[in-house]
């Protein structure tokens, strides 16, 4: 007999799902974000003003990469305050945060990555918001097994931190939903969900669409938007479906557009990208 691969297996089970599902239209209302990074101003409180100038409905922030005094850059009670005051101010929320010092430290092998996320979730409880993305990019990639087993290992530990503060540890990576899921079996913590970025799927050669589906809404805590051309919709990326299908699991939490810009039309281009969305959204 002919061994079957996992990603044939998945993509059977996906198309099933995907073939089950009603599509007939729900208007579910999800809400449409932007990372600090994708604004060009990466742990900088200013990305609070301009998020909410371009008419998003939260803004994502990043915890810094290089440390200060030994800790994340972020890491001082004056500028947490600052940022909850301009939240205030500009009447929109902190959606969510990124850890996105695992980009050096890595969660798959440096043990001072383990704190990083500690801290993190103290930060992201102090900023008032829940989903904290942690990421698993070039050195910090999962790619076999065991690295999977040893992240997933290091996440039941930190479980019990992250829901004890009400955060969510959100997966962004570019590994299967299904292995994905896995790591959150094997952390045995509610607190570890899958945060769902389409172009890192799409590129590691998953549908996003049919994954979206067969994840659903409890196990998928915020989603990234992206795409291969300069906007939304411009890519590979078929966005018309895809809304559809997040509309579809019933998701109403943020959706952050992270698209890059070329200088000098952040504004311009991230204001095009939100219309995009928010069309298809209503459409």
């Amino acid at each position: 007999m002919n061994k079957i691969s996992r990603r044939t297996l998945l993509t059977s089970a996906l198309g099933c799902a995907a073939a089950v599902r009603p599509l007939a239209a729900r208007r579910t209302q999800f809400k449409i974000g932007v990372p600090d990074w994708s604004l060009n101003l990466g742990a900088n409180p200013d990305a609070v003003g301009l998020a909410k100038k371009l008419g998003f409905d939260g803004v994502q922030i990043s915890f810094g990469r290089l440390l200060v005094n030994g800790k994340l850059p972020l890491d001082n009670p004056d500028l947490i305050a600052h940022y909850l005051q301009l939240s205030a101010q500009n009447n929109i929320p902190i959606d969510g945060t990124c850890v996105d010092r695992l980009h050096m430290d890595v969660l798959k092998s440096d043990k001072a990555a383990v704190r990083w996320v500690s801290d993190s979730i103290r930060l992201t409880k102090a900023l008032k918001t829940q989903v904290l993305l942690l990421p698993f990019f070039g050195r910090g990639a999962l790619k076999t097994r065991a690295e999977m087993d040893y992240v997933a290992d290091a996440l039941r530990e930190l479980g019990p931190e992250a829901a004890k503060a009400g955060v969510i540890l959100g997966l962004e990576d570019t590994i299967s939903a299904m292995d994905n899921v896995s790591i959150m079996e094997r952390s045995k913590s509610d607190a570890v969900k899958v945060y769902y970025d389409v172009g890192n799927s799409n590129t590691a050669g998953f549908d996003p669409i049919s994954e979206i589906r067969w994840l659903g809404r409890k196990r998928i805590c915020q989603i990234h938007l992206k795409d291969t051309g300069q906007w939304l919709g411009e890519g590979v990326i078929r966005y018309p479906p895809l809304i559809r299908a997040i509309q579809d699991i019933d998701f109403t939490g943020y959706a952050n557009i992270e698209m890059s810009s070329k200088p000098g039309q952040i504004e311009a281009d991230m204001k095009k990208n939100l219309a995009y969305v928010r069309d298809l959204e209503n459409s």
